[in-house]
């Protein structure tokens, strides 16, 4: 098995092509915010809701991403806006979504999908990078959130939102940072899932195991490994897809009694599996009795 290639991943190509168990007017008339939506999991959930009729907001750090990605969408149908920004900022997430509501005159699904971390043994980590990786997924997610159903609240509709967090459920050795950032995330999602039924808005995550996206070029060849041979017991890693998918559910009709709900797609790598994004240290390695 080749474990560094080309290209991780669907190419644009193959993600309009993907089968989907869901309508192509499913969301016709909808606007729906996927921050991150430049590449890798957000592109492919974007994509999705843009192929079953959703207008489409993205929001990413990366100005040549969004705009690389920005035609693409446009090309399913989708009216399409887009903004940089970085998420950590209060005041420019606000502002977006403010223009959300000024371009489509409505928002009416949040993806949080924005995120980001590498893979380091947690002795060695700095304060400086720890602070990045809880200041991205945690506190960006929390500006996104908070911003979005103050603008349902105040304008008295309703709204959903998926947050993107992770398998933390046996923990995240490699990357510990994510762990504690996507654990916050997916505890404050229960906490206001709670605070804001009244408000009629639902809020849920879904929690990727190894999906195969152009981010595993961060990984280690030894860490990749792990990854595509024993990270779950279905032993092979899912792809953005999967998790679009699950999205979608979440977002639709289908999941409109459900609130405070962690959606798993890993493989049952919360059952089994050892995934190691840093490589298998030695004291991990099998050995024979």
């Amino acid at each position: 098995m080749t474990y560094q290639k080309e290209r991780y991943g669907f190419t644009d190509e193959e993600l309009t092509s993907l089968p989907t168990v869901y309508r192509s007017d499913l969301f016709s008339g909808k606007t729906v915010v996927v921050s991150g939506g430049g590449s890798g999991l957000g592109r492919a959930i974007a994509c999705l809701f843009g192929r079953l009729g959703a207008n489409i907001a993205i929001c990413g750090r990366n100005e040549e991403k969004l705009a690389a990605t920005v035609p693409f969408l446009e090309s399913l149908g989708a009216r399409v806006f887009s903004m940089p920004l970085t998420i950590r900022d209060p005041d420019q997430v606000a502002g977006f979504i403010d223009a959300v509501w000024n371009e489509f005159g409505a928002l009416d699904f949040l993806v949080n999908n924005a995120g980001g971390q590498f893979a380091q043994p947690a002795l060695d980590f700095k304060v400086k990078g720890w602070n990045a990786v809880i200041d991205t997924n945690l506190n960006g997610t929390w500006y996104m959130m908070q911003s979005a159903a103050r603008q349902w609240v105040d304008r008295k509709t309703s709204g959903a939102i998926v947050n993107i967090v992770a398998d933390i459920w046996r923990g995240m050795p490699g990357i510990a940072h994510t762990c504690a950032a996507r654990a916050g995330v997916t505890y404050l999602s229960k906490s206001v899932a709670v605070e804001w039924a009244q408000y009629d808005i639902r809020v849920n995550c879904v929690a990727p195991g190894v999906c195969e996206t152009s981010g595993f070029r961060q990984y280690p060849l030894e860490g990749l490994r792990s990854y595509y041979l024993d990270s779950n017991p279905m032993l092979r890693v899912g792809d953005a897809h999967d998790i679009a998918e699950a999205v979608v559910y979440l977002a639709a009709p289908s999941a409109k009694f459900v609130t405070g709900e962690v959606l798993t797609v890993d493989g049952g790598e919360q059952l089994w599996g050892d995934p190691w994004p840093t490589g298998r240290p030695a004291h991990f390695q099998p050995r024979n009795i």
